[in-house]
């Protein structure tokens, strides 16, 4: 296998993997990779905001780049270098009408050159890796010949990494949600795209719900990627550094990840956000387990109004415990 040094990452997931979620996801993974939400060359360089903004805490953490002009790309590259970011990725798998329009993600599959050149440009311009996600496929275009074409380009160019949505995209007819369930899952092709490149690290994404499917897939790449099993079940990252063996020795519990989120949630209420903007990201924290349902009633009732960290989330604790209280205790 080719040397990667992320077993396990979470994938960038358009409003979900804000700065807030992956300040919650690392206290529940100290080695797994975190990605941000995609963000386009356009926003970094021409935006009000900083959407570079990240916490210290959450490295290593890195930053997946929309956009499909080099100079923009390795502009950008270089100021996520600059912020300490770990890893600069490139978008080439959302199918969004929106990120079309844009000229880059999934339909940049069809310009194998121009992904290329995005490439080179950045791998020039930083220190850090530059890494390409990306389908099988787009449309009727989903052959192992027009996939390798892609590949080839970009190996060729010198990407660090590629991570394999084992899935095409349609560009057309589908929507992003759709494009995440309806095209069958294909990880045998991944599996056969790693052994024809070796020596690049292969991660795979797409479907992977549990820690024996990570393992199953991680005898085949190099890395694996989960997206939407991460963000709703949360507990399943507390299994990932067991992977490479530096497993947590304190042991953490739901209630203490819980509690341990409150001074966070406090200082971003000071600074001006919303109680919710981070809560949001914690309703999977009990996915599974009694009490699941209430814990997320009280923060979905209570956290968009919630102006104090430590009554949000010790009353929800209470709530999710407290097996004589009923919805209507909330909305009163």
């Amino acid at each position: 296998m080719a040397v990667y040094p992320y077993l396990t990452s979470v994938a960038p997931m358009l409003d979900w993997t804000d700065r807030h979620c992956r300040y919650f996801h690392r206290l529940l993974s100290k080695q797994t990779l975190l990605y941000t939400e995609m963000v386009t060359t356009g926003a970094i360089l021409f935006g009000q905001q900083d959407f570079l903004q990240y916490n210290q805490a959450e490295q290593p953490v890195a930053l997946q780049l929309g956009g499909s002009d080099p100079k923009a790309m390795a502009r950008c590259a270089e100021m996520a270098q600059q912020r300490g970011y770990n890893e600069v990725n490139i978008n080439v798998g959302c199918p969004s009408d929106r990120v079309q329009n844009g000229s880059f993600g999934a339909c940049l599959m069809a310009q194998p050159q121009q992904v290329a050149h995005c490439v080179a440009e950045m791998q020039a311009a930083v220190d850090i890796p530059v890494t390409v996600k990306t389908r099988l496929g787009i449309d009727e275009h989903d052959s192992d010949e027009f996939l390798y074409r892609f590949l080839d380009a970009v190996v060729s160019s010198g990407v660090s990494q590629i991570t394999l949505h084992a899935r095409k995209a349609w560009l057309s007819g589908l929507s992003p949600k759709e494009n995440r369930e309806v095209p069958p899952l294909q990880y045998e092709r991944v599996y056969q795209a790693k052994q024809r490149y070796l020596e690049l690290p292969i991660a795979i994404n797409g479907g992977i719900k549990n820690l024996a499917e990570i393992k199953q897939h991680l005898s085949q790449v190099d890395s694996v990627m989960v997206g939407r099993e991460a963000y709703q079940n949360p507990w399943l990252l507390t299994q990932f550094d067991e992977l490479a063996g530096g497993a947590d020795t304190i042991e953490r519990t739901r209630e203490s990840i819980a509690l341990a989120m409150v001074p966070y949630i406090d200082s971003h209420i000071n600074s001006g956000g919303r109680a919710w903007h981070v809560v949001r990201h914690m309703l999977g924290l009990f996915q599974g387990q009694p009490g699941g349902k209430k814990w997320r009633q009280y923060l979905s009732i209570k956290g968009p109004k919630a102006s104090n960290a430590e009554q949000l989330i010790t009353g929800a604790l209470r709530y999710r415990q407290d097996r004589d209280s009923k919805l209507v205790d909330l909305t009163n």
